[in-house]
């Protein structure tokens, strides 16, 4: 998955994301080994992967101005931890389903939001143009 990302060109690319998926894997898969105990609880090794990675997503995303910039990436790194989690916890299946969801998301909605959504800096109607936004913002 950081293929797409480091193809176009996004701060966090196939080694970032290999390391949320090894490491969130490494996390969940060593809170199952018996050697910690009946203590270990798997829920809350996930909810502590989850909030680790939180932290690294909002790190990617950065406000220029008006514009909001990496969206998709901090989204990828939230789902990579997601299916490291997934085969640290033994749920091969869902891990390779969920990276072949992923992946056609990442590669197939691109240029269908290009071909059949206009203007898509401009989501919101109200919003004003592009240049009066930044104009504003700089002063």
């Amino acid at each position: 998955m950081g293929t797409e990302r480091e193809f176009r060109g996004h701060v966090a690319g196939m080694k970032t994301m290999a390391l949320i998926a090894v490491g969130s894997s490494m996390f969940a898969s060593l809170g199952l080994e018996s050697v910690f105990g009946n203590r270990v609880d798997p829920t809350r090794i996930a909810a502590q992967i989850v909030s680790g990675v939180g932290f690294l997503g909002a790190g990617a995303i950065l406000r220029q101005g008006v514009d909001v910039r990496g969206l998709t990436t901090a989204a990828s790194i939230w789902v990579v931890a997601s299916i490291g989690m997934a085969v640290g916890f033994g749920y091969y299946a869902v891990a390779i389903f969920t990276t072949f969801i992923v992946l056609v998301m990442l590669i197939a909605i691109r240029p269908l939001e290009n071909r059949f959504i206009r203007n898509r800096k401009y989501r919101r109607h109200d919003d004003p143009p592009l240049d009066e936004r930044r104009t504003e913002s700089m002063s």
